[in-house]
């Protein structure tokens, strides 16, 4: 079956900046940054950036303000600058808001990016003795962050199926490994143990410290345009195959079902009817891993096991180096940064263009980045799932 998108839009372009603690730089000058270096790596001037959208907004009842935009700190002609929320889905819906624009004829290249301040910001609050989210109903009980959320899902799943936090932990260790591969990650050179993870301290449970993901300042950036101005790009096209969304807000939310699965099904079954793909034609995943359980969720929900099984899968060392399906190649955001959904779509672009070094997928063809987020009840309750599949 042919793809719909038929090979018409690729991504060309690609740019992250260091990643770990910066203080000292905003998120504006981190994405500006990002942008820059994505513009070089394919090979154009800014004069040719025609229109952006900005990853930066948050979902829920936050919006990121800041007194100028990175297009202009960057001094790109834009035509258009578009703000997108929607959290860990934020680089997915991005992608495809820019692809409406280049559908339209409205714009040649366009640049995408997030800047993210978060670990600096975090200090300062610390600073300033001030927690969690301010604002949402649950931080005076002690509902401080998304990990509070986020481990009712967890529990429900150890709950149903017997999840072990070793095999919850058996996926940090693995992902540590990619990150051991790669020079960029902030976790490069520091391998993880079993037992180092089991001796990390609880701080929700059943998530340990090591089941939670970096907070991290940096910036990422991609730019994308028609396949026909790719071709006078400097880099090998990335093309944008299919895309999938799911939104568990239609569906009641005090079903227990809800917290032992994501809304996986209607995205995958979209992407890969767009893509004209099967599971099995996969060759790599970037899976969104703000949390350890939502990637054994992804890998049961997408069908590398079947549900209820994904503890035992990841505890066999089927998602590491040398596994049946390579996960998280980078480290993810478990192990490598947090730029939100730009982590895996950033990895993705380098394991299709075969410039992952030590860490690269031999033979990789096609890859699948997933998001996760859309906070519509609380802070860390994320109802979007997103995905997206591209090709060399």
């Amino acid at each position: 079956m042919a793809s719909s998108l038929d090979n018409k839009y690729a991504i060309v372009g690609l740019g992250v900046t260091r990643v770990g603690h910066f203080p000292g730089y905003s998120g504006r000058a981190l994405a500006a940054e990002a942008a820059r270096l994505a513009i070089e790596d394919a090979g154009l001037k800014n004069e040719d950036i025609d229109g952006a959208v900005d990853g930066c907004t948050l979902s829920g009842n936050t919006v990121n303000i800041s007194t100028d935009a990175f297009p202009r700190v960057l001094g790109l002609p834009v035509n258009f600058y578009y703000h997108i929320g929607r959290g860990g889905s934020v680089a997915i819906f991005s992608l495809i808001t820019a692809l409406k624009f280049l559908d339209l004829g409205l714009a040649n290249y366009v640049v995408i990016g997030r800047g993210n301040d978060h670990w600096s910001k975090g200090r300062g609050g610390k600073t300033r003795k001030v927690s969690g989210m301010p604002g949402f109903w649950g931080e005076a009980l002690g509902a401080v962050a998304a990990v509070s959320d986020h481990a009712f899902f967890a529990c429900r799943h150890m709950h149903e199926y017997g999840t072990t936090s070793e095999q919850l932990g058996a996926i940090a260790v693995q992902e540590r490994a990619w990150a051991c591969l790669n020079p960029a990650a902030y976790m490069y050179g520091r391998p993880l143990t079993i037992e180092e993870h089991q001796k990390s301290p609880v701080l929700v449970y059943p998530y340990h410290l090591l089941d939670i993901c970096l907070v991290s300042d940096g910036g990422t950036a991609f730019i994308v345009t028609t396949a026909e101005r790719a071709k006078d790009c400097k880099k090998p096209p990335v093309f944008i195959k299919g895309f999938g969304f799911g939104e568990h807000m239609r569906k009641l939310w005090w079903d227990k079902a809800n917290y032992t699965q994501l809304d996986v099904k209607p995205a995958r079954d979209a992407a890969f009817r767009m893509a004209g793909i099967e599971l099995k034609d996969i060759h790599v995943a970037e899976l969104y891993d703000c949390f350890t359980s939502e990637v054994l969720f992804q890998l049961e929900d997408y069908g590398w096991c079947k549900k209820g099984e994904g503890g035992p899968f990841v505890a066999a060392g089927n998602i590491g180096p040398g596994g049946t399906i390579p996960i998280n190649t980078g480290g993810g955001m478990l192990s490598s940064h947090h730029h939100s959904g730009f982590t895996p779509m950033a990895e993705a672009i380098i394991q299709m263009r075969g410039e992952g070094g030590a860490r690269q997928v031999k033979g990789a063809e096609i890859a699948l980045a997933t998001g996760h987020g859309g906070e519509v009840l609380g802070p860390g309750t994320c109802s979007s799932h997103s995905c997206v599949i591209l090709a060399r």
